[in-house]
């Protein structure tokens, strides 16, 4: 007879990870060359430069 000691437990489910969103620069900036982004009471400025590279400045 076993004990409940000596019963095996199953594994506890594996977590699945969130996946990241993503979003298309076409949807964030909406027609516009440049966005103003607010985080933790900072305003940061994303842009679209002349050779289509972004740049985000504090």
């Amino acid at each position: 007879m076993q004990t409940q000691a000596n019963q095996t437990k199953p594994a506890p489910a594996a977590r699945q990870p969130v996946p990241v969103r993503r979003l298309t620069t076409a949807g964030l900036m909406q027609d516009q060359r440049e966005v103003e982004i607010e985080h933790a009471g900072r305003i940061y400025r994303l842009r679209i430069t002349q050779l289509n590279k972004l740049i985000l400045t504090a």
